[in-house]
């Protein structure tokens, strides 16, 4: 199960990236030729068009991509395709000459993932900064078609198939348009009331625009939702039959979609109304179902925001106009200062009028183990830990009264016990190596003996002392000594003696893997208690 759901989560994860890669077209450095190469294809219902049929329409329409030559047209075809916007088109060329036939070999058709985008990018390029009329009148004729919706459906006999499919169909595109233009309206309104510079003009137009328009419409919605709700009730217990009933009348593209072993998987989107989630959306427009509040709701909200923001610029103009201080010529013109200072000149302007001074480290330095340069900016710079006191009060001093001791017996029991138990680790690792002394191609070493092996290896190459050796040219050579490298631990009565023999190879193996020492024999032995008391006698 986790397994399945993992990969059906990185399935929607790359159907998604698929998708928003069509959006690309829109941010690329050539996206005027891009925007215009999408439009001649969204002029066509279902056509395949060729290189020079898309020049051809390039140039009647004009713009920035009407001086494009078939080639730089190609390559952006191209990457229009690899995008996802445009498919090549699979229609058989019919040509009269080569030539013809290279002309209009390269066929492209609009993908719906692109004429999907292509035409939300034309709206919001034509409409994005428009204020858009609310279609209040839509709302009378939504209530009014679920009321005659819900006296058909209730009626003995039921309503008519194809008549409740019209009146379906009709009450969603009436309730569709309408809710889309209160979400573009209120878009709109919430962009113009953030401006905290309006003069007595804007303001007037706006406080029309709110007292009479935004109150208007937000009336008749409370007006009319009671109602609405009221016949929804009545309707939603009916909407399964009713929708059943639809479904066997007229099945739409899930009828033709073919049944079977061999059937194709056909994505289908179902028009409005004909899935009970929309009916559950248009209630929770109107009715709060799942206590996060309707639409309604939210709705009367936004008018109340509205109107205390246009109260806010109200208190503004009046505060100026009765000779009260007001700040927005001053800073009106520190901008246009800013606009027009040069680098350092803005930084002494921000001093001046601010007094923000460059950024400096003051009073607590990073880390030890953190190397900072005296050039790095505090930007970019590793964060610096301040202590809770220096936080809060500006001081490291502490308050209060002064704690008890920690008692760390614990501890030190712990960190006794754990050198125990390397020391023994240790001693048992001496003693495997001194059973292992003259067999080790028989035995395999533990982890523990080999690391103690090459500890005491390390140290006797180091012991190695480096002298002259005559050669036979008469000229002395140098190299190591190694009938003198040795190593020994006393805590652990062992001793390691490493011999040059030319030919030899020592093999070790052990759980870590297998050591190969060329021209090396070491020997391992103990630490006789009478050979350390003859040095100790020797050294007093």
């Amino acid at each position: 199960m986790g397994a399945s759901a993992s990969g059906a989560a990185q399935d929607a994860d790359e159907e998604a990236r698929r998708r928003l890669n069509a959006y690309t077209y829109l941010s690329a450095p050539e996206r005027l030729e891009h925007v215009a190469i999408m439009r001649v294809f969204c002029g066509t219902l279902l056509a395949d068009l060729a290189v020079p049929d898309i020049m051809a329409k390039l140039r009647q329409a004009g713009g920035s991509a009407a001086g494009l030559d078939a080639d730089p047209l190609t390559v952006r075809l191209e990457q229009l395709v690899q995008w996802g916007n445009l498919l090549r088109s699979s229609h058989m060329v019919k040509a009269s000459s080569i030539s013809e036939y290279q002309r209009s070999r390269s066929r492209y058709q609009l993908s719906k993932l692109g004429e999907r985008i292509q035409r939300d990018a034309d709206g919001v390029l034509a409409e994005a900064d428009a204020a858009r009329e609310v279609s209040n009148e839509l709302l009378a004729l939504v209530e009014r078609g679920l009321r005659e919706l819900a006296d058909l459906v209730t009626a003995p006999g039921g309503i008519e198939p194809q008549d409740g499919l019209e009146r379906v169909s009709t009450l969603f595109v009436q309730f569709t348009e309408f809710a889309d233009s209160i979400r573009d309206f209120y878009a709109y309104l919430g962009q113009v009331l953030s401006r905290y510079d309006l003069d007595s003009a804007e303001y007037q137009g706006f406080k029309e625009l709110l007292l009479d328009y935004v109150e208007a419409i937000t009336e008749d919605v409370a007006f009319r939702a009671p109602r609405i709700s009221g016949a929804l009730d009545t309707l939603l217990p009916h909407i399964p039959a009713l929708l059943d009933r639809l479904d066997t009348h007229a099945q739409g593209l899930v009828g033709l979609s073919p049944q079977g072993e061999n059937r194709m998987e056909i994505r289908v989107q179902r028009s409005r109304g004909r899935e009970l989630a929309d009916w559950e959306g248009l209630r929770g427009w109107f009715s709060d179902t799942d206590g996060q509040g309707s639409q309604v709701d939210q709705l009367r909200d936004a008018t109340l925001r509205a109107l205390q923001s246009l109260l806010a610029n109200a208190k503004r103009m009046l505060r100026s106009a009765t000779g009260e201080m007001s700040r927005r010529k001053d800073l009106l013109r520190l901008a246009r200062w800013f606009d027009e200072a040069a680098p350092q000149d803005a930084h002494d302007i921000a001093v001046a009028a601010f007094g923000l001074y460059g950024a400096r480290h003051l009073g607590i330095s990073p880390a030890t183990d953190e190397v900072v340069p005296a050039y790095t900016s505090w930007w970019t710079g590793p964060g610096v830990e301040v202590p809770v006191a220096l936080r809060e009060r500006g001081s490291h001093a502490q308050r209060g009264r002064a704690s008890a001791v920690e008692d760390h017996s614990a501890q030190k029991q712990r960190l006794r016990e754990a050198a125990r138990q390397r020391a023994v680790a240790r001693a048992e690792a001496a003693d495997e190596l001194r059973s292992a002394s003259g067999r080790f191609a028989e035995v395999r070493l533990t982890s523990a003996a080999l690391g103690l092996l090459l500890e005491l290896l390390a140290t006797a190459l180091g012991n190695a002392q480096l002298r002259r050796r005559a050669g036979t040219d008469g000229q002395g050579t140098e190299g190591f000594d190694l009938d003198s490298a040795r190593s020994e631990d006393a805590e652990l009565g062992i001793r390691l003696t490493v011999r040059r023999t030319a030919g030899t190879r020592t093999v070790l193996y052990s759980a870590d893997g297998d050591l190969l020492l060329d021209d090396l024999e070491l020997d391992i032995g103990r630490i006789s208690a009478a050979v350390d008391g003859e040095a100790e006698a020797s050294v007093s």
